[in-house]
């Protein structure tokens, strides 16, 4: 009697509307590798259904709505998406790659007019069932309820009708629909979705109980510093709790949006993992599989009585019976896989790697020929030619490996079918073209160290002067208006001082477009550029940016990086990559440079002009963002947080400015670049951060509030002067 089991999960890097591409990776996933079970995981440089065939699997895990992409958004709504992802399952299906495999694909369904998002399970031409989702994700970058309705009936089942396409090529004209659990002839498996492992009370609680020794997770979930600790918790204690096997798969890459989803593939049995997916990497497939034996799940669950207990009163699943079993009927002699010890990445490796990756999608899905990136002689700009260096890492080591997706599409970048990259450096020359845009504002400092960073990562490197740009500008209102601005330095009025400080700003805007489009051009060369931003998500947060200047981009791989993070991130660069330029653009004060040197020297420092230092905006933003604080409770939190350093009064300024910018400046993140979103507190206004931008920027109710609070704390009463509030 057969008892071990070969299972299969991936991460696929897949892309929103994409069906061909989607079902070309799905065939992959299920599909041709060496036939060695032992080993943990096969990239995409295999045919790939076939490599968990290959090796031995018999069931076989896909990512969240695989079929059309996770990121489809208001294209869900549309009618050809679902025909679409129809004709793409009816075409694996019909594949000869996937018989004599449990397939459970993701796709969207529409029952009875209403639309779901589910698992499809088949084996040899016969859809099994189909399990549509019961939780859906609702908060934060998701908004499934606005495209897909939870199927609330909890272990109930109706007849699904299948679509005439479909009834030709399986022979069927109905399959169960809906909470319903796969029994095959040694196991039984359950299907969780994503956001089901998060919930409160997730179906693999009782679905265990009831008897379902392996549960699947297909999710689409993506990178934000520091989550992967989390989701391995999850799947770690689901199965220590409850005993059993829990295979996870995982969206990768860039979908074509902000996010980006990051693997992390895994396979667990009670309570430990015995595979682990990459989280960052550019194989577009990643198939892991794990030989595991039932005995240890029943064994494991037999002594915890606490569970037995529950389990023997436990509302039983509805069940489908497949003629088809997991394990082979002599598997003696079968080896097992054994636990592994999960690999963590620091917060500056993660950085290093997960905005690297999305660039590459971006860069290579948009079908331009590089990136154009306005390098400023500060951390924010170096940090983005970091990602870009570690990028053209990351593509060398893919080629050297031997990925032949890689090769071919660095190759058709460069327009050079026989291009081999040799190192990083040579390969950022061809993808980056950094630019230092010089004012009469500019110190010969930063000027040095973003020559000096352009040339220790290989980048085709530029300097130029704008001041002719600026003057023209300034005689066009002069010449209109009479009038002669002048900054604060030389008398002029706090109006006129920003004003001037903007037009450097926007005409850099202007000139890195001009040369991101014609640079290559002027060279000889096909193709235009991706312009990069490096505003990073503190100084968004608080609109410490002029509106459409150098900070408007096409993309932006550190907007949702903090200062504090990306400071960190630039030192593992400097000594992870051998770049001594990075120590001193780390010991520099951070400056915009564009108001008047003071005999020779920056006389304008950002924490100066912002009011407030960068660690103190990390937490105004993670209390307004994830504590959800508006200025009255974040002013009661942050007295007890920096009581040892600041007294009532202090903070209560500190709140107050921080408002009165924040809401003074909502209205630049309506027009902020897209960008990586890597934190829990970023500001972006396109889904993540659904707030006004338009403010009473006085606060006044809540300002008093403050007042009266502060006075409470200092007098131990309230003031007759103050309303109570």
């Amino acid at each position: 009697m057969g008892r071990k089991v070969t299972v299969a999960t991936c991460a696929l890097n897949q892309w929103a509307l994409d069906f061909e591409g989607n079902f070309q990776r799905i065939l992959k996933s299920e599909s041709g590798g060496s036939g060695r079970q032992e080993e943990a995981k096969v990239h995409d440089d295999h045919q790939g259904i076939q490599i968990a065939k290959d090796r031995g699997a018999r069931y076989r895990l896909g990512p969240e709505l695989e079929i059309c992409g996770y990121g489809c958004w208001d294209h869900y709504h549309e009618s050809d998406t679902l025909l679409h992802s129809l004709q793409v399952l009816a075409a694996l299906l019909d594949s000869p790659v996937t018989q004599d495999i449990i397939c459970d694909v993701g796709m969207p369904v529409m029952h009875r007019n209403v639309r779901y998002n589910c698992r499809v399970i088949f084996l040899n031409r016969k859809i099994l069932l189909i399990r549509p989702k019961m939780a859906l994700a609702n908060e934060g970058n998701y908004r499934e309820l606005r495209w897909f309705t939870p199927w609330s009936r909890s272990r109930q089942t109706e007849e699904y009708v299948l679509p005439r396409m479909l009834q030709d090529l399986t022979k069927q004209k109905t399959v169960p629909f809906g909470d319903v659990v796969l029994a095959t002839q040694d196991t039984c498996i359950g299907s969780e979705v994503c956001e089901e492992l998060w919930t409160p009370r997730s179906p693999h609680v009782d679905m265990g109980l009831d008897g379902v020794e392996i549960i699947t997770n297909a999710s689409g979930s993506h990178h934000v510093l520091r989550k992967a600790h989390t989701r391995v918790d999850l799947v770690t204690m689901a199965t220590a709790k409850n005993g059993g096997i829990y295979l996870l798969a995982n969206q990768k890459g860039c979908d074509g949006d902000r996010l980006y989803y990051d693997g992390c593939a895994m396979i667990a049995m009670n309570g430990s993992i015995f595979a682990q997916g990459t989280q960052f990497s550019l194989d577009d497939v990643e198939v892991l599989t794990a030989t595991l034996d039932l005995e240890d799940v029943r064994s494991y669950r037999a002594e915890i009585s606490s569970r037995n207990l529950e389990a023997s009163r436990v509302s039983p699943y509805p069940r489908v019976n497949v003629d088809f079993a997991l394990s082979v009927s002599e598997d003696l002699l079968e080896l097992v896989s054994e636990p592994v010890e999960w690999t963590y990445h620091s917060p500056e490796e993660e950085i290093s790697l997960g905005p690297a990756c999305w660039l590459w999608d971006f860069l290579r899905r948009s079908k331009q020929a590089g990136f154009f990136l306005p390098l400023s002689g500060g951390v924010d700009s170096a940090a983005s030619a970091c990602i870009v260096y570690s990028m053209c890492c990351l593509v060398c080591k893919a080629v050297e490996r031997g990925n032949q997706q890689v090769l071919t599409d660095i190759q058709s970048l460069v327009d050079e079918n026989s291009y081999t990259p040799q190192d990083p450096q040579e390969l950022c020359g061809r993808l980056l073209t950094t630019c230092y845009m010089a004012s009469e504002n500019s110190s010969q400092e930063t000027h040095s160290r973003a020559t000096e960073l352009a040339q220790q990562i290989g980048s085709y490197h530029i300097s130029l002067s704008i001041d002719t740009a600026v003057k023209a500008v300034l005689g066009i209102f002069s010449l209109v208006t009479r009038k002669f601005p002048r900054f604060s330095a030389h008398g002029g009025s706090s109006r006129e001082n920003l004003a001037l400080q903007n037009v450097q700003a926007r005409i850099r805007m202007v000139l890195a477009y001009l040369f991101a489009q014609l640079s290559l051009w002027s060279r000889g060369a096909r193709g235009g550029l991706l312009v990069l931003g490096s505003a990073n998500v503190d100084e968004s947060l608080l609109g410490y940016l002029t509106k459409y200047d150098c900070s408007s981009a096409d993309i932006n791989p550190i907007g949702g990086i903090s200062k504090t993070d990306l400071r960190a991130f630039v030192q593992f660069c400097a000594e992870r990559f051998q770049l001594p330029a990075l120590q001193i653009i780390l010991s520099a004060p951070a400056t915009a440079e564009l108001e008047p040197l003071a005999n020779g020297q920056v006389s304008q420092t950002d924490e100066e002009d912002m009011g407030m230092t960068y660690s103190e905006l990390s937490v105004f933003g993670r209390l307004r963002k994830v504590a959800k604080a508006g200025p009255y409770s974040m002013f009661c939190k942050l007295l007890n947080m920096w009581k040892d350093s600041c007294a009532p009064r202090q903070v209560a300024e500190k709140v107050k400015r921080f408002f009165s910018k924040y809401s003074m400046n909502r209205h630049k993140m309506t027009t902020l670049t897209p960008a990586y979103h890597a934190e829990s507190y970023s500001p972006d206004d396109n889904r993540f951060d659904l707030r006004p931008f338009l403010y009473n920027t006085m606060w006044p109710w809540q300002f008093h509030c403050i007042d009266n609070q502060m006075f409470d704390v200092c007098t131990s009463q309230w003031p007759e002067s103050y309303p109570s509030p």
